[in-house]
């Protein structure tokens, strides 16, 4: 699998390192003309455009940590039934990747993305770390979507799913 790299900010918007990692997530979403509200002065949510759905990206910048948690949700939750087989598609989603996890939320049932960037030694985060991060989940959640899709509506088993999902095509048609 190839990873495009976004490209959403210009290089001379801003200084890279004059800027909190919240504040970098919000010049890209404005500039992409993302949906994106700050939920608090360490929480932001964008919503991003995906091949199969709409996904929301949320950010948690712990300063204490140096830490920003990110966060790519699906757009639908999980039905008790499909619980055990969507755990048994996530461990085989979870081997096949270099970065970062899928996994389950608790509260609202919803597969997502997760990945934390930390910065130490007071390192600033920088527009392109950002970028990466949110390109990677955008391509690994268009991936693997119709995995989900397979088990919860289309009846089939985690090995199966994955399998279908995962056929690679060439050509066009």
């Amino acid at each position: 699998m190839q990873i495009k790299p976004m490209t959403f900010v210009k290089k001379d918007l801003f200084d890279p390192g004059a800027h909190d990692p919240l504040t970098l997530v919000e010049l890209i979403a404005t500039q992409k003309r993302w949906a994106n509200e700050r939920l608090s002065e360490t929480e932001m949510m964008i919503q991003v455009p995906g091949a199969w759905a709409m996904y929301h990206m949320y950010f948690v910048w712990q300063e204490k940590l140096s830490a920003l948690q990110f966060c790519c949700q699906f757009d639908f939750r999980v039905p008790n039934p499909n619980r055990a087989d969507v755990h048994t598609l996530l461990t085989m989603i979870n081997e096949r990747l270099w970065l970062g996890h899928f996994d389950l939320n608790t509260d609202e049932q919803t597969p997502m993305f997760r990945h934390n960037l930390l910065m130490r030694s007071g390192e600033q985060a920088n527009a392109q770390q950002i970028e990466d991060v949110m390109g990677i989940a955008a391509a690994e959640c268009d991936r693997f979507y119709p995995a989900f899709q397979f088990v919860l509506w289309g009846n089939r088993s985690p090995e199966d799913a994955i399998g279908a999902a995962l056929i690679h095509t060439n050509g066009r048609a």
